[in-house]
């Protein structure tokens, strides 16, 4: 009698608790109410059954280049930072040699041989000039080795016999780029034919270090700044982009996500498993609405939509429809994007009845316990 007490007890207050037992989110009803709530609160969030064709959002086209295009110029172009080596040349009468003005061959004659002389290197300072001893301060910023070798050469002209001069780059600044980030060889990177696209660059540096999916190329040109997925740029629509001098490229691992949220099989943040994926491959990734608990007509995916990203939009797909299936094929998904499998209805009353199981199961096994004791100790009597 007393355990029929205790059931009963039981019972009633766990029928009266049934409204509070814990759940792993809304059912797909409750999504929709709520949102039709917030909708007359001044929130515009829209709900779009997945049914058509016309239902599915185009893809999402690669991030916009914005930067200026690189133009082409002289690949031996001087620029501030470069350092120059300097050799002249000369015959006869010499500046440079330390030899008397005019040199006297052994036999008494004038020595017809060439003297060459190399200077100390000479970095472009911030101007744009360099020093040469008897040519003075040179402009040779935006020059090519050959105009600044004519600029010497005309400014020694009247000083020396026929000088001639040779300028070479010991350093080369101005017309090279800073590679860093996730790359094997990050460093200064020297443009040879100034028309090395990206993805030679990101070769040239020894390639990129992760999975490409996971990869963005940053692009710092002057003050602007652009970001573009590494899969655009070695193999996609900008692989024929061209770095410029000055160029800052950084291979920064920003990985694509979304979100698993509700009754699945599980709850976290996924990685994309390639650059372009669909719905019906994050849920095939995410385990699909859980067998007890899930509603497979209540599957929904959250978004910020429209051409600003800033429309809240809820795209409700039915799983028990065969014609979804294939929609969802061409459904794409986006970063950040949240897949919720919502709560089945029935899941409440399934819970219920395993909690009765798992707070029961103690009782009857005294129960059980108690009866078999008795029994054994009639038995003896």
């Amino acid at each position: 009698m007393n355990l029929r007490i205790v059931f009963g007890t039981l019972a009633l207050c766990l029928l009266s608790a049934c409204a509070t037992l814990p759940s792993s989110g809304p059912t797909g009803d409750q999504i929709e109410d709520t949102a039709s709530e917030v909708n007359d609160d001044g929130l515009d969030i829209k709900i779009v059954p997945v049914e058509t064709p016309e239902a599915i959002p185009p893809a999402l086209p690669p991030e916009q280049w914005q930067l200026p295009n690189a133009e082409a110029s002289p690949t031996d172009q001087i620029t501030a930072g470069d350092v120059l080596s300097i050799t002249i040349f000369e015959a006869g009468v010499a500046l440079f040699s330390g030899d008397a003005p005019a040199a006297v061959a052994p036999g008494g004659g004038f020595d017809p041989s060439v003297r060459s002389q190399t200077l100390p290197p000479r970095r472009v300072d911030d101007y744009g000039f360099i020093d040469v001893p008897y040519a003075g301060r040179v402009p040779v910023d935006g020059s090519t080795v050959a105009e600044v070798e004519a600029t010497i050469r005309d400014r020694l002209r009247g000083l020396s016999q026929d000088p001639q001069v040779l300028v070479s780059r010991e350093q080369i600044i101005g017309n090279s780029v800073i590679v860093g980030g996730e790359v094997a060889n990050p460093g200064r990177l020297v443009l040879h034919t100034n028309r090395e696209s990206f993805s030679d660059i990101v070769a040239l540096s020894g390639g990129y270090r992760g999975e490409m999916r996971n990869l963005v190329l940053q692009v710092e040109r002057g003050d602007q700044v652009a970001r573009l997925r590494l899969a655009d740029v070695m193999s996609g629509p900008y692989s024929r982009l061209r770095a410029a001098p000055g160029d800052r490229l950084t291979v920064i691992s920003d990985p694509m996500t979304f979100s698993v949220l509700g009754a699945s099989g599980r709850v976290q943040q996924m990685p994309f498993n390639r650059e372009r994926m669909s719905v019906v491959e994050a849920i095939a990734m995410a385990g699909g609405p859980s067998d007890n608990t899930g509603d497979p007509q209540a599957v929904f995916l959250f978004r910020y939509a429209g051409d600003e990203g800033t429309e809240p939009t809820v795209y409700h797909f039915n799983m028990m429809e065969a014609p979804t299936f294939f929609l969802a094929q061409r459904f794409m998904l986006r970063d950040k994007d949240v897949l919720y499998f919502g709560n089945s209805a029935s899941n409440q009353p399934r819970k219920l009845i395993q909690t009765i199981g798992q707070l029961f199961s103690p009782i009857v096994t005294a129960t059980a316990l108690t009866n078999n004791i008795g029994g054994g100790n009639g038995g003896s009597n």
